[in-house]
């Protein structure tokens, strides 16, 4: 069920697309509907310390309160939205350093069915591009990203599944149930199916499908591994797809977070929202 969401709102750059999908998903599951902002601290500890401890201090302030107030910007834009929408809503406006900012909604998001992000907008320099690859490495649970071109309503019903029989695929095909159980449609994607484990094969999952009265129709293909994604847009685009399901592959290093290739591609590219799971 969904009925306990989360969304992220951008305070460094248009929040439309989340904004819109988030509200309409909650609409349509009559879902009661968090919303946190972040507005991000840049003091420059540098000058500040050069200046003196009073400095210092009233530096910190001033960057603390410009954070919060572009956090309550954003939230009141989302918050008329919601008022007119008539939806069950609650507003959070945060403000800190980003790791700090990550780590807070991440946290939040861990006690939510699902979480809604917008996706990374490429050669933005904000760590609002960054923040919803953080909410997928810590959140535990479900992610759906909103392509930052979304215009309108979100109410999934031709479901594409990315299966290639792996631990996080099947996390995601899991966590996209309330999906599936609504949909219209639903399209297996196998890319380079020979290579999954056949109890998990694209055939064992639209036979474990049927079982839950849910029939989907398969798409097989093969590519080489750099026209993965190409692919799954591809036939997203000619089956007319509004949800992609797929795991979402990657590994923290050193407080690294390195994305696989895929997923990468996918959040750089994607034309249609995508639920991940990690």
């Amino acid at each position: 069920m969904l009925k306990n969401l989360l969304v992220h709102i951008p305070s460094e750059r248009m929040i439309r697309p989340v904004v819109d999908g988030a509200i309409s998903l909650a609409a349509s599951r009559s879902a009661h509907l968090d919303a946190i902002s972040c507005g991000y601290e840049t003091v420059n500890m540098g000058l500040a310390v050069e200046a003196g401890g009073a400095a210092v201090a009233t530096a910190f302030e001033v960057e603390h309160e410009s954070a919060m107030a572009r956090a309550n910007a954003a939230l009141a834009v989302f918050e008329a939205e919601a008022r007119n929408a008539g939806i069950a809503y609650n507003l959070r406006a945060i403000a800190g350093l980003p790791v700090d900012a990550a780590a807070m909604v991440g946290a939040s998001a861990r006690l939510h069915d699902l979480t809604i992000v917008q996706q990374p907008e490429p050669g933005r320099d904000t760590f609002d591009d960054i923040m919803p690859t953080e909410i997928l490495f810590q959140s535990g649970g479900p992610v759906l990203f909103v392509p930052y071109t979304h215009k309108g309503p979100l109410v999934p019903k031709r479901i594409g599944i990315a299966w290639d029989g792996s631990r996080l695929a099947a996390r995601a095909l899991r966590d996209a149930a309330p999906f599936l159980n609504h949909a219209k449609s639903i399209t297996i994607i196998s890319v380079n199916g020979d290579e999954a484990p056949e109890d998990a094969s694209a055939t064992a999952l639209a036979a474990h499908l049927a079982r839950r009265g849910l029939p989907a129709r398969t798409e097989r293909l093969s590519a080489d591994r750099s026209e993965i994604q190409p692919t799954i847009l591809s036939i997203a685009a000619d089956d007319g797809l509004d949800l992609i399901v797929m795991g979402g592959y990657g590994h923290s290093r050193f407080q690294e977070r390195i994305l696989g290739g895929v997923t990468r591609g996918m959040l750089q590219a994607m034309t249609v929202p995508t639920l991940m799971s990690h």
